[in-house]
């Protein structure tokens, strides 16, 4: 063979093997459209600030999971619920057909296999709750206790859509993945997704985390139409009374009694709430400091990175391009929008208990977008009063709210594991 026909040889096997040829190949169309939804996704962080430091990772996760030949991620290697007792990275056969085996991913996996095992271990939803503890000051929610009952209230929404899923058909574990999305709590929503989702079900982790993100980002889009739908202007105009001062002593006292009402009340949701609290006792004990600046930064921000880019890589176009991620969106907007509605309906009721008191729209920050939600509630009753001042109020729904999704989470995995 010539030196010219050894080169074209060359090119032409270079060529065959490249990405641009996988494209060509059958659903490689798929690839491209998930490639073009990655760069809306990008666009929409960069551009419009929609949760860029979630949406970002998980968009760009989004574009190397789809790069055909890239071999960063594997989602044969995740098909299997069950987990092998064996950890040896060389088995092959008998268990690797049946159970997932966590050797054999460390061994032969991708990049973002690897990264992906926090996500699937529930190592990074609960870190990332140290990191939302440690930022989170509870002194609103301390100030007004019946701001629970309103973030209680905004959890309703998770159960009428898990009930309402169930109605449609579908599994108990792809019930509790779509309903916990109206908690607007992405991580928590990974976190129940993750436990729950097997290669039986027609949703992944990626598609729930990507509803639930996406919701997240439009809390001042969708909120504000539902609120005013719900409310009169007389009740969008209440100002409320300044809250009391929180000692330092109530704000040390809290996490440490949270913790032990619900983890012995709803064990289940220990992981969540017990990291939520730990996060906040080490910025309220006054002591940690240097610990708590780092779960609110330095580790805040490793895990944000590797939770969003592993969960963008379970987002391949066999996942998402199907009728099932249309009913993931669909009733993933009505969970959220039943949570604001719940929230705002309980503050009407207590807006009239209380002699017409508290501002009702304080009730739709009772889902988990923190602060975002509460900025909403914010901006919506200075529309009909520019001297009204709702954010601490309405911070103490939100903080509850984030309370709420992880005791909601807990609630569905006892159900899903019990049923």
């Amino acid at each position: 063979m010539s030196i010219l026909e050894s080169f074209l040889s060359t090119i032409l096997d270079l060529c065959q093997t490249s990405g641009f040829a996988g494209f060509l190949d059958d659903g490689g169309w798929k690839n491209i459209i998930m490639i073009l939804i990655s760069f809306v996704f990008m666009y929409l962080a960069i551009a419009k600030g929609f949760e860029p430091l979630l949406l970002l990772p998980i968009s760009f996760g989004m574009l190397l999971t789809n790069l055909p030949g890239a071999d960063m991620y594997h989602a044969e290697f995740w098909e299997y619920s069950e987990v092998s007792d064996s950890l040896d990275p060389n088995a092959v056969g008998e268990v690797n057909s049946h159970y997932l085996n966590y050797g054999y991913i460390l061994r032969h996996g991708g990049l973002l296999d690897i990264l992906y095992l926090g996500v699937k271990l529930q190592i990074y939803p609960p870190l990332i709750f140290l990191g939302i503890g440690a930022m989170t000051d509870f002194g609103p929610l301390i100030a007004n206790p019946k701001s629970f009952l309103l973030g209680a209230a905004a959890q309703g929404g998770i159960f009428f859509t898990f009930i309402g899923a169930a109605v449609l058909g579908m599994s108990a574990a792809e019930c509790a993945s779509i309903a916990i999305i109206g908690g607007a709590d992405g991580p928590t929503a990974i976190y129940v997704s993750s436990q729950l989702l097997s290669s039986t079900d027609d949703i992944g982790v990626g598609t729930i985390a990507l509803a639930a993100y996406t919701y997240m980002a439009l809390v001042p889009i969708i909120q504000p139409p539902i609120m005013k739908a719900l409310t009169t202007k007389k009740e969008r105009s209440v100002v409320m009374g300044q809250l009391r001062t929180v000692s330092k002593t109530e704000k040390i006292l809290f996490p440490i009694l949270v913790t032990l009402v619900i983890a012995l009340m709803i064990p289940s949701a220990a992981p969540l709430v017990g990291m939520l609290m730990f996060g906040n006792l080490l910025k309220e004990s006054g002591c940690c400091d240097r610990i708590a600046k780092t779960a609110q930064n330095e580790l805040m921000n490793i895990i944000t990175i590797f939770l969003g880019i592993s969960v963008g890589a379970t987002t391949t176009a066999d996942n998402i391009i199907t009728l099932a991620f249309g009913k993931v969106i669909l009733l993933g907007v009505i969970a959220f929008a039943l949570a604001t509605a719940f929230g705002v309906l309980l503050g009407k009721l207590m807006y009239l208990l209380s002699g017409k008191k508290i501002n009702p729209l304080i009730g739709s920050a009772g889902v988990s977008a923190v602060p975002m939600a509460a900025r909403v509630s914010q901006k919506v009753g200075q529309e009909e009063n520019p001297t009204n001042y709702l954010l601490m109020h309405a911070m103490g729904p939100n903080v509850a709210g984030v309370i709420g999704s992880a005791v909601a989470a807990g609630v569905l995995l006892s159900i899903v594991q019990i049923g």
